[in-house]
Formats: C-alpha cells, sequence, structure tokens
C-alpha cells in the first residue's frame, strides 16, 4: 500500500512538472503584454533637430537684424532686444502651458492641461502629429514657431511702445490668440477639421502676427513726426544679413514641416526658393517701374513676402505653382506696403502688415488654387487640384483667424494701457528707445 502511495505522488508529481510550462504559458497570455516602445527614425529625427535650429535661427539673429537695421539709429537696441526677450519668454511660457493648449487633446477649440509644465513628457514619448521623432524634438519645433510669431509683430509697433508693455502684451497674446488658433488648425481643432490647408503657418504664423501688428499700429497710434522726418533705415547691411539668414531659416521652417526626412521635404524645400525668388523679382521690377529705380529693402522685403505667402502652400503646391505665388505675392505686397498703407494712413513701422498680413492671406487662398492633389491630397478631407471649394475653405479659416486675431489683440492692447500704458512719452521717443529703455547706445 505504501509502496502504491508512493507511485501515485510520484506520477502526480510527474504530471505537474509537465503542466507548469502550459500553464506558465496560459498566465502569460492572460497578462497584457507591456507596450513596444516607440521606433524613431534616426534620419527623421536628425533632420527635426536640424529644422527646430534653422526655425529658431529666424528669429535670432534673423529677425533681430531684419528688423534692426530698418530702424532709426538711436532705436535699434530696442528693436533686436525684443526679438532676444520674446524668445525667452515665450520659451518659459511654452513649458508651462502653451505647448499643453495647442497641440494636447481637449476640445475643438483649445487644448488640454495634459503636458503643463512638461508633464508626463519622458524619452518615448511621441505625439500622434509626428510619431517617427521625439515628442521632445516636435514640441521643440513647434515652440520656435510661437516666438517668431509674436516677434514678427513687434515690427508694426517699432520705436515707441513701452518694453514693460510689449513683455505683457506678447505673454497674453501668445496663450490667448496664438495657442488657441495653431490648436484650431493643426492641433485637432475646427479648423483643420473643416480642411482648411496650412502647410507651414500662413494663418498660424503670419495672418496671425499681421493682423495683430495692424491693430497694434492703429490703437498706439503713428510715430512722432511721421510722414515730415526722415525715418529711413540706419543700416541696410544689416536688414540684408537677416533677411539672407531669414531666407535660409525658412527652408526649416517649410521643409521641416514635413516632420521627417521625406520627399514631402524636398518638394517644400524647392517650391519654397523658387516662390522667394520670384516675389523678391515681382517687388524689384514694380518698384523699378513706378519709382525708377530698385531699392535694397525692397528686394529683400519682395523674398520675405514671398516666403511668407508660400508658407501656407509649400507642402501642397509644385514649382511652377510656386512661381505663380511668388509674382502675384511680390506685387501684391508691394503695394500693400506702399499704396495700401499710404491710402489708409496708419503706421505700420517695418511692414508687418503689408508684407506678413497681406503676403499671408495671398499664400492661403492661392493654396486653394494651385493645390495639386497628388503632393498633398493624403489624408486631406476634400483636396483635389485647385478647386472653388477649397478657395472658399482657405477663405473661411482666414476670415476667422482674422476676426478672432482681431478683437482679442484690440482687448489685450487696452487692458494692457489701463494697467501700464502701451506707449514711451514723447521725450523719450524724440530721444531714443536705446537710452531711455535699456540705458545703452551704439556710436
Amino acid at each position: 500500500m505504501k509502496f502504491k502511495t508512493n507511485s501515485v505522488l510520484a506520477g502526480a508529481g510527474a504530471a505537474a512538472v509537465l503542466l507548469l510550462p502550459a500553464l506558465a504559458l496560459a498566465q502569460a497570455a492572460a497578462t497584457p503584454a507591456p507596450a513596444a516602445a516607440p521606433k524613431f527614425d534616426t534620419g527623421d529625427t536628425a533632420w527635426m533637430l536640424t529644422a527646430t535650429a534653422l526655425v529658431l535661427m529666424m528669429t535670432i539673429p534673423g529677425l533681430a537684424l531684419f528688423y534692426g537695421g530698418m530702424v532709426r539709429k538711436k532705436n535699434v537696441l530696442a528693436t533686436v532686444m525684443q526679438s532676444f526677450a520674446i524668445t525667452c519668454m515665450i520659451s518659459v511660457l511654452w513649458l508651462i502651458v502653451g505647448y499643453s493648449l495647442a497641440f494636447t487633446p481637449g476640445s475643438s477649440i483649445i487644448g488640454g492641461l495634459s503636458r503643463i509644465f512638461m508633464a508626463g513628457l519622458t524619452l518615448d514619448s511621441v505625439h500622434d502629429l509626428a510619431k517617427t521623432v521625439p515628442e521632445t524634438v516636435f514640441m521643440c519645433f513647434q515652440l520656435t514657431f510661437a516666438i517668431i510669431t509674436p516677434a514678427l509683430i513687434a515690427g508694426a509697433f517699432a520705436e515707441r511702445m513701452k518694453f514693460s508693455a510689449m513683455m505683457w502684451f506678447m505673454a497674453l497674446w501668445s496663450l490667448i490668440v496664438y495657442a488657441p488658433i495653431a490648436h484650431w488648425v493643426w492641433g485637432g481643432g475646427f479648423l483643420g477639421d473643416w480642411g482648411v490647408l496650412d502647410y507651414a503657418g500662413g494663418t498660424v504664423v503670419h495672418i496671425n502676427a499681421g493682423v495683430a501688428g495692424l491693430v497694434c499700429a492703429l490703437v498706439i497710434g503713428k510715430r512722432k513726426g511721421f510722414g515730415t522726418e526722415n525715418m529711413a533705415p540706419h543700416n541696410l547691411v544689416y536688414s540684408v544679413i537677416g533677411a539672407s539668414l531669414l531666407w535660409v531659416g525658412w527652408f526649416g521652417f517649410n521643409a521641416g514641416s514635413a516632420v521627417g526626412a521625406s520627399p514631402n521635404a524636398g518638394m517644400a524645400m524647392a517650391v519654397t526658393q523658387f516662390a522667394s525668388a520670384a516675389a523678391a523679382l515681382a517687388w524689384m521690377f514694380a518698384e523699378w517701374v513706378t519709382r525708377g529705380k530698385p531699392s535694397v529693402l525692397g528686394i529683400i522685403s519682395g523674398a520675405v513676402g514671398g516666403l511668407v505667402a508660400i508658407t501656407p502652400a509649400s507642402g501642397f503646391v509644385t514649382p511652377m505653382g510656386a512661381l505663380a505665388i511668388g509674382i502675384i505675392a511680390g506685387l501684391v505686397c508691394f503695394w500693400g506696403a506702399t499704396g495700401l498703407k499710404k491710402a489708409m494712413g496708419y503706421d505700420d513701422s517695418l511692414d508687418a502688415f503689408g508684407v506678413h498680413g497681406i503676403g499671408g492671406f495671398v499664400g492661403a487662398i492661392l493654396t486653394g488654387v494651385f493645390a495639386v492633389e497628388m503632393i498633398g491630397g493624403e489624408g486631406k478631407k476634400g483636396l483635389i487640384d485647385g478647386n472653388a471649394g477649397q478657395v472658399l475653405t482657405q477663405l473661411w479659416g482666414s476670415l476667422v483667424c482674422i476676426a478672432w486675431c482681431a478683437i482679442a489683440t484690440f482687448i489685450i492692447l487696452k487692458v494692457v494701457d489701463a494697467l501700464i500704458g502701451l506707449r514711451v512719452t514723447t521725450e523719450e521717443e524724440i530721444e531714443g528707445l536705446d537710452i531711455n529703455l535699456h540705458g545703452e547706445t551704439i556710436h
């Protein structure tokens, strides 16, 4: 009996040993597998790191030099200070809440707070809009857009706004105007759902900044001596260097918006070059015919106007479409910065509205005219080769952004003016902002 019992126990033990692997497999199958780490593409990541640096270069030193050369000598330090200070302040605001409001899931109007203070951002984090690169890279790339947009506005009120007022205005504007509109178009908001096309920021950046600049110019008023005193640029060499840096940086702006080292990035780069060159020539020849001489300021302004106009279209058009967009933008921006400004009588100091507002609007509409389905149609609802429906969609999207930007900018300016005042005193303006606002001058 004892022998039989031992035999039974031994047999049971052997069966249990044989069953263990099966039980282990069953348990493993029942346990959810850990999520696979994202597979980042090193080529895409390298390109996006480069594009991010290029777009940051557009503001510092590109825009700083472009604007700094166009003001009078007594205001050059104050002007470059604006670009540098805005870069610093928007970077911190983006970390705190700006990125979260623009690019995290929320409503169709505004993003959520899941990335407030960059909560949850890790080495393995990925954003749905850029699945082959780390979210840290995508976040920094979008930060450079958030930086340059308010910096562009400063050209409209150059030489007369308080530095303190500028800082308050830009901080509020970036959260109340830029972040929501970026979300509407790119972050999962209603304009993207409508089918509005804005590859790299014609609406989000340029229409937005240009309209805000016009409102600033109207609310703050003209510079002392505007129309009677000589307000010629003090150093156009600075402005040429700045415009050149903007042009080079724009390849990061537009080709970087492909969010990868792809054929789309290559086409975006090509059309950016052709549009800018065509616009520069169009402005130059228009000025040559109407004013007798082609100016340095004119050709660099035309180049920037072409860069602005191709921005929303850069992922959707062919080189020939870009050529047409550039020519049209060069002519229309020349009119906007000269004829329209003179007719309306506003003092847009450095033509932020004439170049960026008008150029952005022209580019947004012409995107609908010249868009080609084979280039940008994938995933774009209803996009076919240049069609009236897309033009109407572009128009509605632009008008919505113009309305919100204009109303919100006006309110922000009035609040800041009531609290601390917007404008320097007459004496400070006459003597210059450099010495009065920053205690420094150049010789």
